[in-house]
């Protein structure tokens, strides 16, 4: 079964799928975005840091570059759509993560200081979608793991590129749990960045972050030495943000 689920992941990656690079030079240390000469981290990451310092994830792993125009940045869209091409794009994107997760989950969770069996979670949509969140609607058959739920503060204002310790709710405390918080794209971080430190103050003792794609965009001149290097880059399912290939 995994070998058919990473064989489906990698029939997609001449489409845009975009392994991230190693924090370094150019690279931030925490999403794996554009960060400036001499710099560890981007602007966000560097801005959340400073306005919430020990209340952010203890770890950020994009699965891929998720770059603008390409058929992957489609996906991530498409698979919370009402397009035709939904379907499939929600097929690929559960293979894609499913696989993920069996292959590299357990050096996230090592890396991320989580011991024992975690929960899960997922950042509810900006936009107050009703009902389940897509994501979650793909993977939870397949994880036997415990949620945790998050919901938007209704007196909250929608400010998706602002960080906002109050925009999410836990549904009840997580006392010295350890949480896996999903995403489906990291744009600037700060609605990750702010489900992780609801999560925290309900009392999760670690959050990491999987993130399907880290958004980047191509005409942004300040992303060019990252664009760069990552398409140089095939995509190999058995390489993610946290090493290098697994075995």
């Amino acid at each position: 079964m995994w070998d058919r689920l990473r064989a489906a992941a990698a029939r997609h990656a001449p489409g845009g799928l975009w392994s991230p690079l190693p924090p370094g030079p150019g690279c931030c240390a925490v999403c794996r975005g554009q960060a400036g000469p001499g710099f560890r981290g981007c602007f966000q990451c560097s801005l959340h840091q400073q306005h919430a310092p020990g209340l952010l994830a203890d770890l950020v792993v994009p699965v891929s570059y998720a770059v603008a125009g390409t058929d992957y940045a489609r996906l991530l869209w498409q698979y919370k759509s009402d397009v035709p091409q939904r379907d499939a794009a929600r097929a690929l994107l559960r293979a894609l993560l499913l696989a993920f997760l069996h292959d590299h989950g357990p050096c996230v969770r090592a890396r991320a200081g989580i011991a024992g069996r975690p929960h899960v979670a997922v950042v509810p949509t900006g936009r107050g979608r009703p009902g389940s969140h897509p994501l979650r609607t793909l993977v939870e058959p397949y994880l036997a793991l415990p949620w945790a739920e998050l919901a938007i503060d209704p007196a909250e204002p929608v400010q998706p590129r602002d960080l906002r310790p109050g925009r999410f709710r836990p549904a009840a405390r997580l006392a010295d749990a350890a949480v896996l918080l999903l995403d489906d794209t990291w744009t600037s971080g700060a609605s990750a960045q702010s489900a992780a430190i609801a999560l925290r103050l309900a009392g999760a003792s670690r959050v990491a972050v999987i993130t399907l794609g880290r958004h980047v965009n191509p005409r942004d001149r300040a992303a060019d030495s990252l664009t760069a290097a990552a398409g140089a880059r095939s995509f190999w399912p058995d390489v993610c943000a946290v090493h290098g290939p697994a075995g």
